[in-house]
């Protein structure tokens, strides 16, 4: 960790989580009735992630009410399946706040990052970090969000008759659900895809720099 970052410590952020990808639902790579998940549907993930953050600070820096967004890709038959991605980060944030978002969601402040987000623990590229607007409304079986004017989700509805879901990202210790995304919309250099009425998840997280 680099030593400019060390005055984060510690940090905790708490909130709510939704993502999309071109995946059928239920997405095949979660786990599944307590089954572990595989391979995507398509062999090629192309998706986008979203977190709400509703309680945290790192460090004493607040960190309530600030939003994040990710955009994706990997191939299941890459050696390792690296991601690439670009993350938006919430422009109402002040410049320590942007700096710790930042270490967070890429894993440099440590903590759950290094188990659950495999762009942290598997090879990956971050091809672009940038500050934009993000309007995010989680509300459940309906939600959506934006980020600038290259993401876009909206979900349509909850999956019907599913078994319990759970999903690495939020936690697999988190109870989720599984949605139909009725848009999935990327537009940011290599990432650029639309995508209908493939799946999405749900769930609450809640991140820290003591992962257990």
């Amino acid at each position: 960790m680099a030593s400019d970052l060390s005055s984060y410590l510690p940090w905790h952020i708490s909130g709510t989580y939704l993502e999309a990808c071109n995946c059928e639902a239920i997405c095949p790579c979660r786990r599944i009735g307590g089954r572990q998940g595989g391979r995507s549907t398509y062999g090629v993930c192309l998706g986008s992630l979203s977190w709400q953050i509703e309680e945290g600070d790192a460090g004493g820096i607040e960190l309530a009410g600030m939003r994040a967004v990710l955009a994706n890709r990997y191939d299941d038959d890459e050696e390792d399946s690296p991601w690439s991605y670009v993350l938006y980060v919430d422009e109402r944030a002040d410049e320590r706040q942007r700096e710790v978002l930042e270490a967070i969601f890429t894993g440099q402040l440590g903590g759950t990052p290094e188990l659950q987000f495999p762009w942290v623990w598997k090879p990956s590229m971050l091809l672009a970090v940038r500050h934009v607007a993000i309007d995010i409304d989680h509300t459940p079986g309906r939600g959506w969000f934006r980020a600038g004017g290259q993401v876009s989700v909206r979900v349509r509805e909850p999956v019907q008759r599913q078994e319990p879901v759970t999903c690495v990202i939020p936690g697999y210790d988190r109870s989720g659900r599984e949605v139909v995304a009725d848009l999935l919309s990327v537009e940011d250099g290599p990432l650029e895809f639309e995508i209908t009425l493939k799946c999405g998840y749900e769930a609450t997280f809640d991140y820290s720099s003591e992962a257990v």
